[in-house]
């Protein structure tokens, strides 16, 4: 942190000029912005720097149709219309992150907002794009690691400082873009960010959950959490040659991460487990001849383990050690064929492993995932009127749990996917359609089944601008995706999520049919932007919670259903009034959504679990040339539909302010912001997240902070 403080003043001493912020282009989507049939939202600027938390799932889950499921401060995937975990793809400039955040809910995603260029987020069905993982919808975030163009500044950049009171909650990024020469482009980034326990208001455990066990319903005093303090670094070196012909460019990231665990691993368990661990003698000795190929790999991470043994030390409670290496390339040509305008290439490589330890130092178990993941698209002139991108992704998987809890066996995963997508305007309207085909193999390292499956995907949408202000868009969309490896081959034991988890080999593919209208209004008096959607799954895939306890664990199994979702996302704008000083501005925002196994008839047995309840949000905004104010109300309904022996979720409100003052200083631009999150103190459970009645939100939290943009 203390380097950080000091690339950040240096950093704001720098004579350069305030940057514009350029045109918006959604990079994560070929097709424009403008005229996307899918619902889209992008955070950038002052909205994304408003918006930042400590994760990428809390980060988004302001904004209408997306939740976060939380463990803890250091730990949040995005959740897109009630679909999250494999179904939800994760990307660093449009390529996966490439962690093992899908395994488990206590996995960090591994890409960090606080370095974000733009953040967008592409709500439904995005196959076609990015494969059987983006069945529920994409979150991208664009970091300009890579340049792809030369700044007209020698020297340009941001950095940010803030702190807060709930714990004690330290966060420093600096970002340098510059220039070697006229065809040299380079970029620097660093951040760090810590925070101690937080505190909560009243008791840990849920109502629901002391209900169900006998225990008293007295709520307590604020306490603080045990395991959600973090400690979280990293940062990037890039480097590009670009000209009129094209460009290539390469960067070089690395994360450190060390977070405790939340409501397990504090082993006081494991004991009971060695009768049990007979019975799966089979299943484990598959993994002894897997374990001595990874001693030399390990050997290289002891250092590291050692460094942060005597930095970061939990009492009663484990924590995940995790640290990634990541080397990015891009090479884009500008007309290299007839008919071809240009040929992009984006290969991520990464080396990446974390270990979870126990609350006496031991190491429990470590997780492995060396992956890389390529895509090549190739943008074409319009044929017959059709313009768009064909493209292939491939990428390439060996993934690894070794130790008392490796729940997942080794397994290698390969995918490779073809894939079109173009538009063709019309006269009043536009069109845009896709299709992918994509193979996936899963070949497990024991004696479990190798799978394999084959997916095809296709979507038809149309664009209706009924006026400048007013757009109507439908979208039709045909979905496959592949069982994941967690999916097929889990059977074991995870303390973390308080869980025995077992798979099935035998999983068919899961498809699914979707429908969303959308419409967009943007006037001089209001703003509306709404979407409902509907779509059925053949053969969802679920974990169910059979009833059985497996040594003191709820058994959790692996089934498919057909099943249903729908929902609404709403948001609307109100320009209250344009003063010489500043705008005042009204918003609200709703969003629903309804998911039930189709079979049934939407009671509570029928219920899909971790479903999102109704929220509600109203807000005011002051924005001036300098000075700034918002205040925000939202309130978060109770979830009541919930699945067979699940807990249901009390409802809580959540106010939120902010404040900030921008001024230049020399040639530096600077921004003073104070804010405020649970302004009112409640006890707020996520029922998203899998540790919901064991560990509530941070109670009230005020930070305050500078950003510099020279």
């Amino acid at each position: 942190m203390k380097k950080i403080l000091s690339i950040v003043c240096l950093s704001a001493a720098c004579q350069a000029g305030a940057q514009e912020i350029e045109e918006i282009v959604v990079k994560a989507h070929p097709l424009s912005e403008q005229g996307l049939a899918q619902s889209t939202i992008v955070l950038r600027g002052d909205e994304l720097a408003e918006n930042l938390q400590s994760s990428l799932g809390e980060t988004v889950a302001g904004s209408p149709g997306i939740r976060s499921a939380s463990f803890g401060g250091a730990v949040g995937r995005p959740v897109i219309h009630g679909l999250g975990g494999a179904r939800v793809k994760t990307t660093e400039d449009r390529i996966d992150s490439l962690d093992v955040s899908v395994t488990s809910g206590d996995h960090a995603v591994t890409v960090e907002p606080f370095i974000a260029d733009q953040i967008t987020v592409l709500k439904g069905a995005s196959t076609l794009l990015y494969g059987a993982g983006a069945i529920g919808g994409v979150v991208d975030t664009e970091t300009g690691r890579i340049p792809t163009e030369v700044p007209e500044a020698p020297i340009s950049g941001r950095a940010e400082l803030r702190a807060g009171d709930n714990a004690d909650t330290r966060t420093g990024a600096v970002r340098l873009d510059g220039r070697l020469s006229d065809a040299v482009a380079w970029h620097l980034d660093a951040f760090s960010k810590e925070a101690d326990d937080y505190e909560v208001p009243g008791e840990v455990e849920s109502r629901a959950l002391r209900a169900s066990e006998g225990e008293s319903l007295e709520d307590g005093e604020s306490q603080l959490l045990p395991g959600s303090r973090y400690s979280i670094d990293g940062g990037a070196l890039g480097v590009s040659w670009v000209s009129e012909v094209g460009m290539i460019g390469v960067s070089v990231s690395k994360l450190n991460s060390d977070y405790g665990l939340i409501g397990g691993h504090n082993h006081e368990h494991d004991d009971d487990h060695d009768d049990h661990d007979d019975d799966h003698d089979d299943h484990d000795d598959d993994h002894d001849d897997h374990d001595d190929d990874h001693d030399d790999h390990d050997d290289d991470h002891d250092e590291h383990d050692d460094d942060h043994d005597e930095e970061f030390e939990l009492d009663d409670v484990g924590r995940i050690d995790l640290e990634q290496t990541r080397v990015d390339i891009e090479a884009q040509l500008n007309d290299p064929l007839r008919g071809i305008e240009s040929l992009n290439l984006r290969v991520g490589i990464n080396d990446y492993q974390h270990k979870e330890i126990e609350a006496s130092g031991e190491v429990g178990t470590l997780f492995d995932n060396q992956a890389w993941e390529a895509r090549l698209e190739a943008k074409h002139v319009a044929i017959g009127g059709w313009s768009g991108v064909l493209g292939v992704q491939l990428n390439d998987r060996d993934f690894s749990a070794l130790g008392e809890e490796a729940f997942v066996p080794p397994v290698n995963t390969s995918a490779s996917g073809l894939f079109w997508v173009g538009e063709n305007n019309y006269s009043g309207f536009s069109v845009e359609g896709g299709v992918r085909v994509e193979r996936v193999e899963h070949d497990p390292e024991t004696s479990l089944s190798e799978r394999e499956y084959n997916t095809t995907s296709a979507s038809l949408g149309v664009v209706v601008p009924q006026s400048d202000a007013l757009t109507w868009s439908a979208l039709l969309d045909y979905t496959e995706r592949a069982p994941s490896i967690e999916e097929l081959y889990s059977n074991g034991a995870h303390l973390a999520t308080q869980t025995f988890v077992i798979g099935d080999v035998d999983l068919e593919t899961e498809s699914g049919a979707g429908v969303t209208l959308s419409t967009n209004y943007e006037s001089d008096l209001f703003d509306v932007r709404a979407s409902v959607y509907h779509t059925r799954f053949n053969d969802f895939i679920y974990q169910a919670n059979t009833g059985l306890i497996d040594d003191e664990l709820p058994v959790f199994a692996y089934r498919q259903v057909d099943a249903a979702f729908t929902g609404l996302d709403l948001e609307l704008g109100v320009h209250v009034g344009h003063f010489a000083s500043g705008d005042l501005d009204v918003t609200a925002m709703f969003d629903t959504v309804n998911a039930d196994l189709e079979s049934g008839s939407g009671n509570s047995e029928q219920a899909l679990p971790r479903i999102p309840s109704d929220r509600l949000g109203v807000g005011l905004a002051w924005s001036g040339d300098a000075f700034s104010a918002k205040l925000n109300y939202t309130y978060v309904a109770a979830q009541r539909d919930v699945a067979i022996l699940e807990l249901p979720t009390e409802s809580y409100t959540d106010i939120s302010a902010r404040l900030s003052y921008r001024m230049d200083v020399s040639s530096t631009e600077v921004t003073v912001f104070l804010q405020g999150r649970n302004l009112g103190d409640e006890e707020q459970r996520n029922h998203t997240s899998f540790i919901k009645d064991l560990a509530p939100a941070a109670g009230r939290r005020i930070e305050a902070g500078l950003r510099f943009l020279f």
